[in-house]
């Protein structure tokens, strides 16, 4: 099993599973936040964001 094959499983897991991942996203950013100063949870949201609507796409495709 080389790279692609993984590549191809884990676009196939989002597609199929995306709205879970984007829910343990959520989960995990808010643990994170609770464990670092304010001054970093714009950081971790726009990283959340970026990776939901990542999950977006690949659900539509």
């Amino acid at each position: 099993m080389g790279i692609d094959d993984l590549a191809a499983k884990a676009k196939s897991a989002l597609a199929e599973h995306g709205d879970k991942v984007s829910d343990g996203l959520e989960k995990a950013a808010e643990f994170v936040k609770s464990k670092t100063p304010d001054s970093v949870d714009a950081k971790i949201d726009s990283g959340v964001d970026s990776a939901q609507e990542y999950i977006a796409k690949q659900q539509q495709a």
